[in-house]
């Protein structure tokens, strides 16, 4: 296998899990469509939108496709992939804001990896900071992208339900 493309496996495979645990958590929890709390919950989404594309922001400029992978031993990856990767994610939850407006509740799921993938950025860019004894890549903007997912997460979990 190509080391570019296993690199890019292993350092992605964090945000797999979570992809995961959000397609199941779309699945097995039945949706409350009420269009009050579908907007609140949309308008949370689009401010962690936004503190998102500042941290990809920071971690564009700070090195974080060097220094992310280099921390698991890893090669660099390609510019042009993790900037790929976050502008179609970015672009993957601006459409999903519409659906989860209109009541669709395939929605639910990137809403819900975001959610979850927000929180792994508040808890892994501090523990990353502390390994390397320094600053890293998104330490800055990483506690208020945890904050809102932690936020979305429950306002998410508010809005859907478990099946019985």
């Amino acid at each position: 296998m190509n080391d570019n493309l296993r690199g890019i496996l292993i350092g992605t495979s964090g945000l797999s899990a979570a992809a995961f645990a959000a397609l199941l958590l779309a699945i097995l929890r039945s949706h409350h469509l009420d269009p009050a709390a579908r907007q609140r919950t949309a308008h949370l989404f689009l401010i962690g939108l936004a503190a998102q594309c500042l941290h990809f922001m920071e971690e564009s400029v700070t090195g974080f496709p060097e220094r992310f992978p280099a921390l698991l031993g890893l090669p660099a990856w390609p510019a042009d992939f993790f900037v790929v990767f976050n502008l179609t994610w970015l672009s993957i939850w601006i459409v999903s804001t519409i659906g989860l407006l209109r009541g669709h509740w395939f929605a639910l799921f990137p809403i819900w990896f975001f959610a979850i993938a927000s929180i792994a950025n508040g808890v892994a860019h501090p523990v990353f900071a502390i390994s390397v004894r320094g600053y890293f890549p998104g330490l800055i903007t990483s506690p208020v992208v945890g904050a809102l997912g932690v936020s979305l997460a429950l306002r998410l979990h508010a809005l859907t339900r478990a099946k019985p």
